[in-house]
């Protein structure tokens, strides 16, 4: 068993750091909001994929042969499902996105994934499969060859697998069927939410609506949306009202901000994030306890019985603890410098910012994944 322990954190005096200048940047609005009522909708369908090389759901999957029975019966043949017997079918969910202002007649991509026990979906073909939204209604329909960017091949008792077989794409297989209901340039207010929350970029956007269009028609509800009023000059012309919006210029907050993921070690941070005055002392202690087996066995011609036993050994091993000091202002690119030349792991890395932040010396967001 092995227990590590980390670091020892001493949190020095904070009240020379030096000022964070801030940094101006640029975006598009349409890079930082997006507009309400324009989005996809998603859609989910059952359906079967035939033609496959004996890769398909065996026979204790009774809602493929079901299905497959059912199918025929609506094409004028009558199979006991008991008689049934095939390893060339499968039964799928098939999922879409419905882009926004999708029409009838266009085409969209499809997603088929087995619901039995298929070992692989390669050279089969989704029959006529309908999409529904959440509403129930029918909006879409698939059918077509699918592409499995992957493979299973076995026997013997051996075999090989690449990539995921049982999850393919049918591109442009499904064709829609209905439209989501609405007209768009009859709104009389459109509303844009901020991808990040922010006071301050959403005063900003407002402020750069309001300039553009010379009227006092866009106000902030709150720290992540901005409601703006159809003009009068604008009404039943609001495609043409977003796409002069769309591309205002608003200039940003970059927030200071660390993020770690503790299950892979990974620290992503701005090298221009400051930290107070710290010193860190790192050191690592290890134990190993270590288990042999042993066999007592009697002499000849004794009464005594052989007995299995265990020798334990116990091991600590204590590293040289690995000290650095930080001047007030550095940036944690600087650190992390230091840092991995002290050899720190990356995992002590996100142990040691997490410290850092708790003692108050990380002037910036620590976002732990």
């Amino acid at each position: 068993m092995r227990k590590s322990v980390l670091f020892c954190l001493c949190l020095g005096c904070l009240l020379g750091a030096a000022p964070i200048p801030e940094r101006k940047v640029e975006a598009r609005l349409k890079e930082v909001a997006r507009l309400q009522g324009v989005r996809g909708n998603q859609l989910l369908g059952y359906g079967v994929v035939v033609g496959l090389n004996g890769t398909g759901d065996k026979d204790q999957t009774k809602f493929t042969v079901q299905t497959l029975t059912n199918l025929m019966a609506r094409q004028g043949i009558s199979v006991s499902p008991s008689s049934v017997k095939v390893k060339n079918v499968a039964s799928v969910m098939v999922t879409a996105d419905l882009p926004a202002f999708a029409k009838p007649g266009q085409r969209i991509d499809v997603t088929v994934s087995s619901t039995g026990d298929a070992t692989s979906l390669a050279g089969g073909t989704l029959l006529m499969a309908p999409l529904q939204g959440a509403d129930g209604q029918t909006y879409a329909v698939g059918q077509g060859p699918l592409l499995v960017g992957g493979f299973a091949a076995g026997g013997g008792g051996g075999g090989a697998t690449k990539n995921h077989p049982t999850v393919g794409r049918v591109p442009d297989g499904a064709l829609v069927e209905r439209e989501v209901a609405g007209n768009f340039n009859d709104r009389r207010f459109l509303r844009y939410s901020l991808v990040e929350e922010d006071f301050t970029t959403t005063v900003r956007v407002v402020h750069s609506i309001n300039e553009e269009l010379g009227m006092e028609v866009a106000k902030p509800l709150d720290s992540r949306t901005v409601e703006v009023l159809v003009p009068e000059g604008f009404q039943g012309r609001v495609v043409e009202l977003v796409a002069r919006l769309e591309n205002l210029p608003v200039q940003l907050q970059p927030r200071a901000r660390v993020v770690v993921n503790e299950k892979t070690g990974t620290v992503i941070l701005g090298t221009d994030v400051k930290i107070g005055a710290v010193s860190i002392v790192q050191g690592g202690l290890s134990i190993v306890v270590s288990s042999t087996p042993l066999v007592s066995q009697p002499t000849s011609l004794s009464q005594g019985k052989t007995v299995a036993g265990a020798k334990k050994d116990v091991n600590a091993t204590e590293e040289k603890a690995k000290i650095a000091s930080l001047e007030p202002g550095v940036t944690v690119g600087r650190m992390v410098e230091m840092l991995n030349g002290l050899g720190v792991t990356p995992r002590d890395l996100v142990a040691i910012l997490q410290a850092i932040k708790d003692a108050g010396a990380l002037n910036a967001e620590l976002r732990v994944l």
